[in-house]
């Protein structure tokens, strides 16, 4: 009987309390300056031996990626680091998350139906293209029928979410979603339910792809740490192929949240 590796991440419970962490405390001065001064997101990308360069030191992201990477054993890794500069009005102290702004992000993040329509660059192609040209949340693994995005006022401890995602490298998949929330971080998760291909070509297995978001309020500005792990199907240049497409996609879907922050959560 397959154990799912979620069930083995340590329990995280919600308390009311939320907690910002200094920037200083999570990355070398090295990657604090890299991403303050160029704006930008850092990416990598391992196709031998993959282990994480980019992530934050945090105990409990690294036991999470840790399970994660130790029961794909993945063959491909591509990780991207972002901070998100807050304006000026939207700043919290040291030592607290407002709740708010928490609760807002989760809710950002469980709308999936945005992902709808966002753009990546094609490197075979040289060009822009739609990542998912659609995107739903469904009502199950097995299940069809469309449902409306959730929304929160509380964040749960841990959700499950299934969608059924079509995009233009993959076809038309089931993913399912986990999130857990903790003090300090919110943590999302998504792996591929269906077989995905590569046009005809078998790519990555059921179960065979993880993509880990977390999400760390560090008072002026936000950490946002991104690695997808896929164990691919040993063909000849299908490694090289999806970690060119997983870097891309990478920085469509930091893209995403970070225009649904500017344009739900720090407009105001």
């Amino acid at each position: 009987m397959k154990i799912r590796f979620f069930s083995l991440i340590i329990s995280l419970f919600f308390v009311p309390c939320a907690f910002s962490l200094p920037l200083e405390n999570l990355l070398s001065n090295a990657h604090i300056r890299q991403l303050r001064s160029v704006g930008e997101s850092i990416i990598e990308t391992q196709l031998r031996n993959p282990s994480p360069r980019l992530m934050p030191v945090n105990l409990e992201i690294q036991q999470f990626i840790s399970t994660v990477q130790t029961a794909l054993n993945p063959s491909i890794m591509v990780e991207a680091l972002f901070l998100y500069e807050k304006p000026a009005k939207h700043h919290t102290s040291n030592i607290s998350w407002d709740i708010n702004q928490k609760t807002g992000v989760f809710n950002q993040i469980t709308a999936l139906s945005t992902l709808t329509g966002i753009q990546y660059f094609s490197a075979s192609r040289n060009t822009m293209r739609p990542f998912y040209e659609s995107s739903a949340v469904i009502d199950g693994s097995s299940g069809r029928n469309p449902l409306p995005d959730p929304y929160f006022y509380q964040i749960p401890a841990s959700l499950t979410l299934f969608a059924r995602q079509k995009d233009l490298t993959f076809g038309d998949n089931v993913y399912r979603y986990d999130y857990t929330a903790s003090q300090d971080l919110i943590i999302f998760i998504q792996e591929n339910v269906t077989n995905l291909t590569y046009g005809i070509i078998p790519a990555i297995n059921r179960g065979n792809l993880r993509s880990v978001i977390s999400i760390i309020d560090c008072g002026d500005s936000i950490l946002i740490y991104a690695v997808s792990m896929a164990k691919a199907v040993s063909l000849p240049g299908i490694g090289d192929r999806i970690s060119s497409s997983f870097s891309n996609r990478a920085a469509a879907v930091l893209g995403w949240l970070i225009n649904r922050l500017n344009s739900q959560i720090f407009s105001f």
